[in-house]
C-alpha cells in the first residue's frame, strides 16, 4: 500500500501575504542568506532569484526530482529558480500539467493579478528576460517590487521597451 501524505492547510497552499511581506522586506535590501546575482552584460541580474525567495516564502515548496525542478541549496541552485525565462515556462507547464510545486496561470488582463502574482516581460527576441512580483496596487494597475534594479512598489509598466507582459497567477 502506497503511503499517503497528509499536509495541512498551510503547507497546501500559497500564502500571497507572506511572499508579499517578504518582497517588501528584501526588495531594496537583498536578504544576505541568498546570493545575490549582479547585473551581467545583458544576461540579467538577481530578478528571478528574487521572485524565488518571495515564492518560497510565501509556502512554495522546493521541487528537486521533477524534470521542473526549482530548488536552491546553498552554493547551488535550479535553473528556474535565478533564470527567468525558465521560471516562466516551469510555472506554465506545472500549470498544464498538474504537476507538484509552484503553478502559473497566465491570463490576458493584468486586472486579473492579485497580491503575490507575477509578471514576466519579453524582449523583441521572443526571450522573457525579467520577472517581479506584485505587492501592491494603485489607481493605474498592479505595483511590482524587483531586483535588478532594486525597486519597492512602482509600477509594472516600464521605461524600457518590453515587446510583451506575461500575466501569472501563482496557485500550488
Amino acid at each position: 500500500m502506497a503511503a499517503r501524505i497528509i499536509m495541512s492547510y498551510e503547507e497546501n497552499n500559497y500564502i500571497r501575504e507572506k511572499a508579499v511581506d517578504y518582497a517588501k522586506k528584501y526588495a531594496l535590501s537583498p536578504n544576505p542568506s541568498y546570493r545575490y546575482f549582479d547585473v551581467y552584460e545583458t544576461l540579467g541580474g538577481d530578478c528571478t532569484n528574487f521572485v524565488s525567495q518571495c515564492l518560497l516564502a510565501g509556502g512554495v515548496p522546493m521541487t528537486y526530482s521533477t524534470e521542473y525542478a526549482w530548488w536552491y541549496k546553498g552554493d547551488s541552485w535550479s535553473i528556474p529558480w535565478a533564470v527567468a525565462h525558465s521560471l516562466y515556462w516551469t510555472l506554465k507547464v506545472n500549470y498544464q500539467s498538474n504537476y507538484y510545486g509552484v503553478k502559473g496561470l497566465e491570463v490576458d488582463n493584468v486586472n486579473m493579478l492579485e497580491l503575490g502574482d507575477l509578471i514576466f516581460y519579453e524582449d523583441d527576441r521572443g526571450v522573457i528576460y525579467h520577472s517581479s512580483i506584485v505587492t501592491s496596487f494603485d489607481n493605474v494597475g498592479p505595483l511590482i517590487s524587483q531586483h535588478t534594479f532594486n525597486a519597492l512598489n512602482i509600477s509594472y509598466l516600464k521605461t524600457w521597451k518590453a515587446r510583451k507582459m506575461h500575466f501569472m497567477k501563482i496557485s500550488l
